[in-house]
């Protein structure tokens, strides 16, 4: 039912801007939150933002606030990533979740996408 698909990661440069694009596909009123994690070689698949259907509530994790935006568009279904000020630290594999909460822990949420990578090079 639910599809993720993202969009939009590529190789940039240190200090670059990106937007990173999901569409979610068969959403339905279960899946209210929105986020984005990341996973880079070796490391575990950590939290980046998320963001709800109704209110656009966000949480941001401490390693990218005031560098990264979530927004969302309901009627088009659509959740960006807005990355300013990129890092060689942010070069990961960014995937789109859907779930009922906002929360740290990837196992908590429902739904993935396959990811799109996104290389910082300096």
């Amino acid at each position: 039912q639910m599809q993720l698909e993202e969009s939009g990661g590529r190789l940039v440069q240190a200090g670059a801007s990106l937007r990173l694009s999901c569409l979610a596909s068969g959403r339905t009123l279960n899946e209210a939150a929105m986020g984005w994690f990341r996973q880079a070689p070796g490391k575990e698949r950590e939290f980046v933002a998320a963001i709800r259907w109704i209110g656009g509530r966000t949480l941001y994790a401490g390693s990218v606030e005031g560098r990264f935006t979530i927004s969302r568009d309901n009627a088009k279904n659509t959740v960006w990533l807005q990355m300013n000020s990129l890092e060689v630290e942010d070069t990961a594999v960014y995937y789109c979740a859907a779930g009922s909460y906002m929360k740290f822990n990837p196992a908590s949420w429902d739904f993935w996408g396959q990811g799109t990578q996104v290389t910082v090079s300096s």
